[in-house]
């Protein structure tokens, strides 16, 4: 049986053991997908918003299904520096038409050969990480910023 979601669960019941319906970023930024979650469970996608990683998809009496986005490899650089080198950092980032995160302490980029050599160019100093990758996450408020001026019809 195939149970089709259009939204994440607006009150996810927190005592209920989890089930992962684990998917890629690049699946999870669409707004039409199938997915299997751990248990054998399939689901369609017909969403209006995208899902973020931790979303619970779906609950029954007895567990919630919770969309687990699968880690990858990244490039993190601390943000020990002034506020304008990492606006540069990040706009650099961008002109490569690539997506960046920002957390308080740190930015987070995809760990391609682009960007490694970008930051070796701007002597700035990156070491690989694995982590959910969440581009458009910004420190200040909670921005789609990679959503705007691109379509979402997958």
């Amino acid at each position: 049986m195939l149970h089709l979601i259009h939204s994440p669960v607006a009150a996810p019941d927190p005592a209920l053991p989890v089930v992962a319906l684990r998917a890629e970023r690049l699946q999870v930024a669409k707004r039409r997908w199938r997915g299997v979650a751990d248990d054998g469970v399939e689901f369609g996608f017909e969403l209006e918003h995208p899902l973020r990683h931790g979303d619970t998809v779906f609950q029954t009496d007895a567990v919630r299904y919770v969309l687990q986005q699968q880690p990858e490899a990244l490039l993190e650089v601390a943000l020990d520096m002034p506020p304008s080198a990492a606006a540069g950092l990040g706009w650099a980032v961008g002109n490569m038409h690539l997506e960046l995160c920002s957390e308080p302490d740190r930015l987070l980029a995809l760990d391609e050969p682009a960007v490694r050599q970008l930051f070796e160019r701007l002597g700035v100093h990156a070491h690989p990480v694995t982590e959910v990758f969440r581009p458009g996450h910004f420190a200040r408020g909670d921005h789609h910023v990679h959503e705007l001026g691109h379509s979402h019809k997958h």
